[in-house]
């Protein structure tokens, strides 16, 4: 909703403003058509020829984020804590009991409780790898620590692809619109026989294109990158938090303080209290009783 809010003021200060300052809209709406078809054409040409099929319907897929904001909300980081819980504690009471939940999470008892993260496969495959590799006694858990980072930084690195194929078309976009532009003067030069009032037409819709390019440029396409990178990575928290609570295990350290680790390293924003998170845990453990 707030992405479409300031679609709405750009658009509106942008065009107010030059209406108010006397401007007209009539060499614009002429001159619009012919300068989109050839930035904006120009553009989405250059995108395609950058990225392959798979990255580019993952751009256009990712644009929705822009307005959909984060997937995961602070009741989803909450879920997930109360879900490493039971997976955590039922490891350590019974090893054996934890194989039917990590080898076939779909049909897990524990991980239906939560179908949100359930449906995620970064996700589960993330907690049932770990929870299997620490089922295999590994004599020194940072080797699992070290290939959880890597994991990360290989998953987030293509989230944010995106966003960097939208900047890309954003920092292209002013040059397009001065192509459009000297393409436009070509045009007038060609009239340079014609009065002034109708090579002023002319001009005046050659600079249509440079202001296009860098309005797309400024105004919407750059501001969709930054958008997107931010959501991303407020994303990207929710599978660091499932590192650091079983890298925490891995450290054999409590179940309760695996837990507490990892809503302390929750985003501020999106970190459930203590209290609420204990009277969840509570829950947890009764329903599992």
């Amino acid at each position: 909703m707030l992405g479409i809010i300031g679609i709405g003021v750009v658009v509106v200060m942008v065009f107010g403003g030059y209406l108010l300052a006397g401007g007209k809209l009539t060499i614009i709406l002429k001159s619009l058509p012919f300068e989109m078809m050839m930035i904006g054409g120009a553009a989405v040409g250059a995108f395609l020829i950058s990225n392959n099929g798979l990255a580019a319907k993952h751009t256009i897929k990712d644009i929705g984020k822009v307005f959909k904001g984060p997937k995961w909300k602070s009741s989803d980081y909450k879920d997930l804590l109360c879900l490493l819980f039971e997976l955590i504690r039922l490891a350590k009471q019974s090893p054996v009991s934890i194989e039917e939940h990590i080898e076939d999470a779909n049909a897990s008892s524990i991980f239906s409780k939560y179908p949100r993260i359930q449906k995620d496969t970064r996700a589960v495959d993330l907690i049932c790898d770990t929870l299997r590799s620490a089922s295999m006694n590994y004599d020194d858990p940072h080797q699992v620590e070290e290939v959880l980072e890597k994991r990360l930084d290989d998953g987030h690195h293509h989230d944010m692809h995106s966003s960097h194929a939208l900047q890309t078309v954003a920092d292209g976009l002013p040059a397009l619109g001065i192509v459009a532009a000297v393409l436009g003067v070509i045009k007038t030069m060609g009239s340079i026989d014609q009065p002034p009032e109708v090579l002023g037409k002319l001009i005046g819709g050659a600079l249509v294109g440079t202001f296009l390019g860098v309005f797309l440029a400024y105004g919407i396409v750059a501001p969709f990158a930054a958008k997107l990178k931010s959501v991303i990575e407020e994303d990207s928290s929710f599978y660091k938090l499932i590192r650091e609570v079983l890298v925490a295990n891995l450290h054999q350290h409590s179940v309760n303080i695996c837990i507490e680790v990892g809503r302390q390293n929750t985003p501020s924003h999106l970190r459930p209290s203590f209290v609420a998170l204990e009277e969840a845990l509570k829950t947890t453990k009764s329903e599992a009783a």
